[in-house]
């Protein structure tokens, strides 16, 4: 059987949307986190959903309640490509081991060049190896 995070990329690719994340959690809950470049509305949501569920019932993904849903104004970046894409936004990175004495960055992301993630950090600009980077996700500005 194909796994599940391949099966969704796959699926949700062909209906013009792009995954996220994917996660289960506690009592069966399976979240799936979708995107597109002009936003996801509830709309989205629903069709998604309905599409999965019946995905699901033929490719046998065990699971007891499904979530679809939009990532949010502090979307998580999750993949090479999501640091491209958001280049000039501001972001906020978690990082495994300290990058000058802190684990915690904000600034305006730069984008990524050969795994490594470039940041603009009041002014400094900072370069931090993917795999470094334990989470990051858009800092909103409102």
């Amino acid at each position: 059987m194909t796994e599940l995070p391949e099966l969704l990329e796959t699926t949700l690719n062909g209906l013009g949307y792009e995954l996220v994340m994917v996660e289960r959690a506690g009592r069966g809950l399976l979240r799936v986190f979708i995107d597109k470049p002009q936003g996801i509305t509830i709309d989205d949501c629903v069709s998604v959903s309905n599409h999965l569920t019946q995905l699901f019932a033929v490719e046998n993904v065990d699971y007891d309640r499904l979530e679809v849903s939009s990532p949010g104004l502090d979307r998580p970046l999750v993949k090479p490509r999501d640091y491209a894409r958001f280049a000039g936004a501001l972001v906020t990175l978690k990082l495994r081991m300290p990058v000058d004495n802190r684990k915690r960055l904000v600034g305006r992301l730069l984008g990524i060049e050969a795994d490594t993630v470039r940041l603009d950090a009041h002014g400094v600009e900072i370069a931090v190896p993917l795999n470094n980077v334990e989470s990051a996700r858009l800092k909103p500005e409102i």
